[in-house]
């Protein structure tokens, strides 16, 4: 069976995919600081307002019997035309079912001509997601089978938000906040968020796990400070706290911060920076974001570069979306699964970052995914021409 067609298009409505439609309240003005020029002092209070203008990606990859299949991503403005006019046609009248010498291809392609990171990696993720989608319909499996099957019983998921008591409350008992200040308000931002930290400690409580997504620091000498200064609270892990190539960053932390567990790679783009930061000790869990990274074909490289230095992954927003969730629960390695809580105190976790209807939503902070064909996302295209 072989690819008749690949398109994509902007998403401009996001309800038909299952959401309310309003604006998840992460991204209002209670998180005006976070933002990763937090070193400067002018662009604090701006956190929002600095993230790309473009909307969500949808691709649909048609098989010549008509079988289709959906892949997401972010960054529509430069991405849909990325699908649409290059990696689309490369990829017309290949084999359905070769989804390995697709990826392949498309990597090859841009990287010789656009490089394979940054925006052509968000634009393969979506196409290998639709690929993956279409092979799971035609076989009639869920890709967690295609992937070898459960590798446990559910998913253990951690939330991500501000609101530590509302995230216990819904049933979560491991929690990420983020790092609220950079480096531009100096020895006030490392005591502002030692304060933060010590009551988000006394509330989850001494046995439970807690963790801090540093996005908004971007600096290895303030997450060195700040590293030092929260030992005693027993953050599981410090994440995402230096520029994504700034390797010698990456080397000075692990040096100086030899005892605290280190986590990165939601920014990282084809296989080859976690095979790097893997071989260099750099890190000590690898979090690749499967609608960012370049699909399940380049997350499934990672799981095995993770499996083979003795690493961990934990996939970046891996409950937020179903890509994610097939992924975390069918790769050994892949102990957690990330859910950015965007919504408010009582709204439908539907309401949320990359959420699609027909995915599975956490109870007491475990879920199970679809096992409905492909991914199991339960929209027609009659919805997908609405949502685009």
């Amino acid at each position: 069976m072989r690819i008749r067609e690949i398109r994509a298009a902007s998403v401009t409505n996001v309800m038909p995919l299952g959401r309310s439609g309003e604006k998840p309240s992460f991204f209002s003005g209670d998180n005006e600081n976070l933002n990763p020029m937090s070193r400067y002092l002018e662009f604090m209070g701006r956190g929002p307002h600095l993230a790309p203008p473009w909307s969500e990606v949808i691709c649909i990859a048609t098989a010549e019997d008509g079988t289709w299949g959906m892949g997401m991503t972010s960054h529509a403005g430069p991405v849909v035309p990325i699908i649409n006019d290059y990696l689309g046609p490369l990829l017309v009248g290949e084999d359905a079912f070769a989804t390995e010498r697709m990826w392949n291809l498309m990597v090859r392609c841009s990287g010789a001509y656009l490089g394979a990171s940054g925006l052509a990696s968000y634009a393969i993720s979506a196409v290998d997601l639709a690929l993956w989608d279409l092979k799971g319909k035609v076989l009639e499996r869920p890709v967690y089978e295609l992937l070898g099957g459960p590798a446990r019983e559910r998913v253990h998921c951690y939330a991500t938000g501000t609101d530590v008591r509302n995230l216990l409350d819904i049933g979560f008992d491991s929690i990420k906040v983020p790092c609220p200040w950079g480096a531009a308000k100096g020895t006030k931002a490392l005591r502002e968020t030692e304060a933060f930290i010590a009551e988000a400690r006394k509330q989850i409580g001494d046995d439970g796990n807690l963790m801090m997504d540093m996005w908004s620091v971007q600096d290895a000498q303030h997450t060195i400070e700040l590293g030092s200064i929260l030992r005693p609270y027993q953050l599981k892990w410090l994440e995402d706290y230096v520029y994504p190539d700034d390797w010698s960053g990456y080397e000075e932390v692990r040096q100086r911060l030899p005892e605290q567990t280190l986590a990165a790679g939601e920014r990282w783009y084809t296989e080859r920076p976690y095979q790097y930061a893997a071989r260099r000790c750099l890190v000590d869990i690898l979090q690749p974001d499967v609608l960012w990274v370049g699909g399940v074909t380049a997350s499934i490289k990672i799981a095995a570069i993770a499996e083979s230095s003795g690493r961990e992954i934990a996939m970046h927003a891996g409950c937020n979306d179903p890509y994610g969730q097939h992924l975390c629960y069918a790769l050994p390695g892949n102990r957690w699964g990330e859910m950015f809580v965007g919504a408010s105190p009582g709204e439908d976790l539907m309401n949320t970052y990359r959420a699609t209807s027909g995915m599975a939503l956490p109870i007491n902070g475990y879920l199970v995914p679809s096992d409905a064909p492909g991914f199991g996302i339960e929209i027609t295209l009659d919805g997908i021409e609405a949502a685009t």
